[in-house]
């Protein structure tokens, strides 16, 4: 039994962002502060990717550790309301990622995940490793 209300549950869940998060922005400003420019949750490709840098043909998801599945391992130990329905619809989630990877790799597109937690406590890292796969050549800043 849910302990919200239908009107509360409904607003509670309307509240939960699926861009602009605050782990997206962090690493959006962060690549821009190195020169990077890039196209925000672009449509174009098969999964919106939350940042999609088209000259080098990368594309970079930034997943929320609940919804696309990091502890769900854990999760399925738990004792949750609608286990079964959670546990069906993060699984989900990680084989529609997995299809999604699968879609941009044939389409010559280099795939980057992170987790919000990973960004949230190891940015610079983070931002290393997308720059490992940019020409800088392209990126230093006031050249376009």
């Amino acid at each position: 039994m849910d302990v919200l209300t239908k009107e509360q549950r409904h607003k509670n869940m309307s509240h939960i962002r699926n861009k602009n998060t605050k782990a997206e922005v962090m690493l959006r400003r962060a690549l821009w502060h190195q020169g990077v420019r890039y196209r925000k949750n672009y449509s174009v490709l098969p999964g919106k990717p939350d940042i999609a840098i088209t000259r080098c043909h990368i594309a970079i998801f930034v997943d929320g550790d609940y919804w696309h599945g990091r502890n769900l391992a854990e999760l399925e130990k738990k004792d949750i309301h609608n286990k079964e329905f959670w546990i069906q619809k993060l699984s989900g989630n990680v084989e529609r990622d997995k299809q999604v990877n699968d879609m941009l790799t044939e389409m010559g597109w280099i795939v980057l995940r992170f987790w919000e937690t990973d960004i949230k406590h190891d940015l610079s890292g983070i931002v290393e490793r997308i720059m490992s796969f940019v020409p800088v050549s392209d990126f230093m800043k006031g050249n376009k």
